[in-house]
C-alpha cells in the first residue's frame, strides 16, 4: 500500500495521519484477546498509573501500559511486521524504517474509573536520538472517544521551535502560559474504531484524556526510526533491541 500525494502532504503538514480501517478486524480481535491475557498477568515490565503520577507504590496497582510487548506474544510481533505498513513508513520517513524497541513497544491502557489524563508532550523529549525522523504507529483495538481517553494532537506542532521553559519538570507541555494556550487551542482529535491507525511524528504535541467509562480502553503503539537516525550512546534509547524490516 502507498499513500496518496494528499495523504503524504497531510502528514508532512499536520505531523499526524489517520488511516481508517487499516488493520483487519480478525487481527485486531486476536491482538486484543492476547493483550487482555497479558494485562491480567501484569508481568513486568509494566507502567502503572501510580508510577506515572509519581505516587508511592501501594498494594493496588492500576495498569497504565504493558512495556516491551514485542517478545510477549507472536501476535504482537505479527502486527509490528504487518507488510502493508512497511511501504507507508518508508514513504513518510524517506528511508528504510527500523523498529526501535526501547520506546513505546507497548499495549496502552486507560482503565475505567482509575486512569489519569496523559499530559501534553512530544515523544522526542523523552528519547535521545541524533535526529527527529521517528514515527509512532497507534492502533485502536476498541472504540476511542473523548469519554474514554481519545488522543488529541496539535496540527503542525512538529514544526514549532518550542523552548524548554514551555515544559515543566516532568517534560509536560504546560497548559497555562499564554503562548502555550494559543498553541493548544488548535488541538484536534478523531473518534477511533478498532482497526484505525494513527501515525504521528516524534515532535507532534499530543495527549490523552482519562477514561470516564466502565470499560478499559486498549491500544497498541510502536515506534520506528529512519535508518540514518542513531540513538545517543549511553542513553536509554541505545539500550533497547532494534529490528530491521
Amino acid at each position: 500500500m502507498q499513500l496518496s500525494p494528499q495523504q503524504l502532504h497531510r502528514f508532512q503538514t499536520d505531523g499526524f495521519l489517520l488511516l481508517r480501517n487499516f488493520a483487519p478486524a480478525s487481527l485486531c480481535d486476536a491482538i486484543r484477546e492476547a493483550a487482555e491475557e497479558e494485562m491480567a498477568l501484569q508481568k513486568a515490565p509494566i507502567e502503572s498509573e501510580e508510577e506515572y503520577l509519581g505516587a508511592p507504590q501501594g498494594a493496588t496497582v492500576t495498569l497504565r501500559r504493558l512495556r516491551q510487548v514485542y517478545q510477549r506474544h507472536p501476535l504482537f510481533q505479527q502486527w509490528m511486521h504487518y507488510d502493508p505498513m512497511r511501504p507507508i513508513l518508508h514513504e513518510i520517513l524517506g528511508e528504510k524504517p527500523i523498529l526501535t524497541l526501547a520506546h513505546h513497544n507497548s499495549i496502552m491502557t486507560k482503565m475505567p474509573g482509575k486512569s489519569t489524563e496523559t499530559c501534553w508532550h512530544q515523544d522526542i523529549r523523552y528519547w535521545r536520538f541524533d535526529s527527529t525522523n521517528l514515527i509512532s504507529v497507534w492502533l485502536a483495538l476498541g472504540e476511542e472517544r473523548m469519554e474514554n481517553g481519545v488522543l488529541e494532537f496539535v496540527p503542525g506542532s512538529h514544526k514549532l521551535s518550542l523552548k524548554p521553559e514551555q515544559f515543566d519538570q516532568k517534560v509536560c507541555f504546560m497548559k497555562t502560559p499564554e503562548e502555550n494556550r494559543k498553541i493548544l487551542s488548535r488541538k484536534v482529535h478523531f473518534d477511533l474504531n478498532p482497526g484505525d491507525v494513527v501515525l504521528f511524528h516524534a515532535l507532534t504535541l499530543h495527549h490523552a484524556y482519562e477514561n470516564q467509562t466502565d470499560k478499559p480502553k486498549i491500544s497498541f503503539v510502536y515506534t520506528v526510526r529512519g535508518e540514518s537516525v542513531r540513538p545517543v550512546a549511553g542513553s536509554r534509547s541505545a539500550k533497547g533491541e532494534e529490528v530491521a524490516f
